[in-house]
């Protein structure tokens, strides 16, 4: 039987600025708890953790903890004032965590806690303030943006953690995979009301695109006024998400024209003077190497960047993705080969520090240097109307940017980057801060962009979605050149390591061979009870499914649990065992499965 719900809130309501942000809301966590909090930048999400947490008052609510439940916060913006050294700020304060723990985390992690706090790299801050939150032994963990500044091998140890984390947990994150492996609820932030559903990420879009055709249907019975508040229902989602379905089908058709342009074994062809390809070239690297002091961070690498490409890169911070990125650009120069840029290569970057807002400048500043009309790559738009196009109302033209949230800070330096004529693209870990609405948005505008873009990320759902051809990087100096996403390069990088760790064949002799002919195969010989479980299983997992589904639609009533929580406990409970049963007869399936084919 399901446990009782260790944290709540009742009647939840908060007031900011001239109205309520959020009114009523009702809110259980229960042990074990998997839940994603999803809503737009500036819906409230983290005001939203923060009230979860205790670190701000409600303006009306009853918040209700199970005495001895700790509740433990990882903030987005850690503050590290007054810290000498990371350990310092770990170790502050007098719920701080035992040491050894903290130091125990760091190490896993890869962080020195001995680093100066206030010299330190987002990456070091952001690997300090987790190694605190986890090793403060939470009942109840709150998670905003924690895969921000980290590279691919944190985001999978971390992933790793809360795989194993016996406690509850609610996490704030762009990072669609990072979502999708470990959600199995959703709470949906939208418009002031919280909605709930038991399922995980994955299932999101289809929900979600659910909930706003049904308003759509009953916009259309009310007047003008809730039709014209539909409109972005209507046009900014469902035709979007339509759209990008043909543009993802163009990404495929791209990586494939990509993939003839790769020599087998990985690394670019330089092409023959006729070559089509050769006239669109826009960067063209040729037996490129780099190192600094003893260590080799780029050795031989060649490519050929054509015009519309867009490049991804990804490696573990310290891999060399920087470095990559100013030998393409040419702000580095190689120890050898050569590195050609086209004379009418004109580029744009996008850098993560977000250096251009200034706190006091408005949003009219920003896009129009104080006026009301925009040149947006030579064509010329009103400001107001260019704000709408990057999901702003309107309204924000005369708004200070130091009211902005962050994920709307990072979406202004877009609209005012993109709007530049370029033919290059550079984007430095352009999905922080970004909620999921504008990350889409981000991947229109770039599949749109007629230029080349060059993209450093650990996103890697979103490079998944937008790039032709990943340069993987491990640290060695040697660059692998896939044609496709994250997605493909990981897939290469595990069937080399599979090569690798296979044991070596013993060599024969040739008279060895002749005289001693190989033994005959011997085949898998399934018993009666293989047999059966192997034509069985599968209806008994379509079985499980669809009750999963069926329970989860149950759950899925906000008032269920007030109104029965005998019940609800009864569908938690079998909803957990259906998917234990459904995972141990997946495995034992496939199992069976590869006897069958042996």
């Amino acid at each position: 039987m399901a446990l009782a719900p260790i944290l709540s809130w009742e009647g939840l309501s908060l007031h900011q600025g001239s109205g309520w942000l959020f009114r009523d809301l009702d809110l259980h966590i229960a042990p074990r708890d998997r839940i994603a909090l999803i809503g737009r930048n500036g819906a409230g999400k983290t005001t939203l953790l923060k009230l979860i947490g205790n670190l701000i008052d409600a303006d009306k609510g009853t918040r209700s903890v199970q005495p001895g439940t700790r509740v433990v916060t990882l903030e987005q913006d850690p503050d590290f004032a007054g810290c000498a050294t990371l350990l310092d700020y770990a170790l502050k304060g007098a719920d701080a965590p035992p040491r050894y723990e903290v130091e125990a985390i760091a190490g896993q992690l890869g962080i020195d806690m001995g680093r100066n706090a206030q010299s330190a790299s987002g990456g070091e801050r952001r690997r300090a303030a987790i190694a605190r939150a986890l090793a403060s032994d939470p009942d109840v963990l709150l998670l905003d943006e924690p895969t921000n500044h980290l590279d691919l091998a944190a985001i999978d140890w971390l992933e790793s953690w809360l795989g194993r984390f016996n406690g509850a947990f609610i996490v704030i994150s762009h990072d669609r995979t990072f979502l999708q492996r470990l959600t199995r609820t959703t709470l949906w932030l939208d418009r002031g009301s919280l909605r709930r559903k038991e399922i995980g990420f994955g299932g999101y879009e289809a929900w979600m695109e659910q909930v706003y055709a049904e308003e759509s249907r009953a916009a259309d019975k009310l007047d003008a006024k809730l039709k014209i508040e539909a409109h972005w229902l209507e046009r900014g989602v469902t035709a979007r998400r339509k759209r990008n379905q043909g543009r993802l089908e163009k990404l495929h058709q791209m990586r494939a024209q990509r993939a003839a342009m790769l020599a087998p074994q990985g690394t670019a062809k330089m092409g023959l003077a006729t070559d089509d390809a050769k006239s669109k070239a826009v960067i063209v690297a040729d037996q490129v190497s780099k190192s600094f002091g003893d260590r080799p961070i780029i050795r031989n690498f060649s490519l050929r960047i054509t015009r519309g490409d867009r490049i991804g890169l990804v490696g573990a911070n310290g891999a060399g993705k920087t470095t990559l990125l100013k030998l393409l650009t040419g702000e580095l120069a190689p120890d050898s080969g050569t590195v050609t840029l086209a004379r009418t290569l004109t580029g744009v970057m996008i850098d993560q520090q977000r250096s251009l807002l200034s706190p006091d400048k408005r949003v009219r500043d920003i896009l129009a240097d104080g006026g009301d009309w925009v040149d947006v790559r030579g064509v010329r738009k009103h400001v107001q109307g260019y704000l709408k196009d990057f999901l702003f109302d309107p309204g924000l033209i005369d708004a200070r940017i130091g009211t902005l949230s962050g994920g709307e800070r990072s979406r202004l330096l877009l609209a005012r980057e993109f709007a530049r004529l370029s033919n290059l693209l550079v984007l430095d870990e352009p999905t922080n801060d970004l909620d999921l609405e504008t990350l889409d948005l981000l991947q229109e505008v770039i599949a749109d962009y007629e230029g080349t873009v060059l993209i450093v990320s650990h996103d890697r759902d979103f490079l998944d979605r937008t790039v032709t051809v990943t340069l993987g990087l491990d640290g060695s100096g040697k660059v692998d050149i896939v044609a496709g996403g994250y997605a493909e390069w990981e897939k290469q990088r595990k069937a080399r390591a599979q090569v690798a760790a296979a044991p070596a064949k013993p060599v024969k002799s040739p008279a060895a061979a002749t005289l001693t002919p190989p033994p005959a195969p011997k085949k898998a010989k399934l018993t009666y009870n293989d047999q059966r479980d192997y034509e069985l299983l599968p209806k008994r997992i379509e079985e499980l499914g669809a009750a999963i589904l069926r329970d989860e639609a149950a759950l899925a009533d906000p008032a269920l649990y007030t109104r029965d929580p005998a019940k609800f406990a009864a569908l938690t409970t079998a909803i957990e065992a259906a998917r234990a049963e459904k995972d141990a007869a997946e495995e034992r399936w496939l199992e069976l499965a590869e006897l069958v084919e042996g």
